[in-house]
């Protein structure tokens, strides 16, 4: 039987609440632009300090985006929430909304419509971010960070598959490749010969058994195991030759 055996291959899966839609509570801080959009100079109308005011007072950890901001922050961009607010006014009615953005320029809320008919822009817009933040307030901000679980690897068991080799049934198959003698029985011993036929030994008995002498070539001729062998000398050179003789 031959075993095989396929290890199972790790794969690793995140459980990550990333996957989910973040809500505004997931972030730690709040950016703010210094200058809006559709403004001319820099805090114009006291719009940028007046939105990080609002957030500064729900609990929010505030920066405007010339300040310094802390090391986490300043390595990670994803932890905060960017404000925009946007302009809809018409030619009587400033009209305000408020964006918030995370680091990959994705709306995650945005605000209801602030609106002031105040003559005076200062006055106007005030009350404007005041009403649209409204909605901000509603959400009643609390800081739950994200905990990250841990990657959990997941193991796909071992898979064992056998291999079973069905045995074949063998067969012994002999094959005589030793030349085959035919011993004929002469007096003190027997003649040997081949298919031919013809003489290719004479051997002479001695006392000893499956031990003979070759006669005319000064060599013996033995049983070792299931053959014979046969050692003479032929012009000085020692002659082995291994043979299967039928008595």
């Amino acid at each position: 039987m031959i075993k095989n055996t396929f290890l199972g291959f790790f794969f690793l899966i995140t459980f990550s609440m990333f996957s989910q839609k973040k809500n505004i509570n997931n972030y730690k801080y709040i950016i703010v632009k210094e200058k809006f959009d559709f403004l001319k100079k820099s805090d114009q109308y006291k719009t940028s300090s007046l939105t990080k005011f609002l957030f500064k007072k729900e609990g929010f950890t505030v920066f405007m985006d010339t300040e310094s901001l802390p090391n986490d922050l300043a390595q990670n961009k994803c932890l905060a929430l960017f404000t925009e607010v946007k302009d809809k006014s018409s030619m009587f009615t400033i009209k305000n909304i408020i964006e918030l953005r995370d680091c990959n320029q994705n709306i995650i809320f945005t605000s209801k419509v602030g609106f002031s008919k105040e003559k005076k822009y200062d006055r106007a817009y005030y009350e404007a971010i005041r009403e649209a933040f409204e909605s901000i307030k509603s959400l009643k901000y609390s800081y739950q960070p994200i905990i990250k679980k841990a990657i959990v690897p997941v193991v796909i068991p071992k898979k064992e598959i056998k291999i079973v080799l069905k045995a074949k049934e063998v067969v012994k198959v002999v094959v005589n490749k030793l030349p085959i003698l035919y011993a004929q029985s002469k007096e003190n011993g027997f003649q040997l010969v081949n298919a031919t036929p013809e003489i290719v030994f004479q051997i002479l008995k001695t006392n000893l058994q499956n031990f003979y002498i070759i006669k005319d070539k000064n060599g013996i001729l033995y049983k070792k195991n299931e053959s014979w062998v046969a050692e003479y000398y032929n012009e000085n050179q020692l002659v082995q030759e291994e043979y299967q003789i039928k008595f």
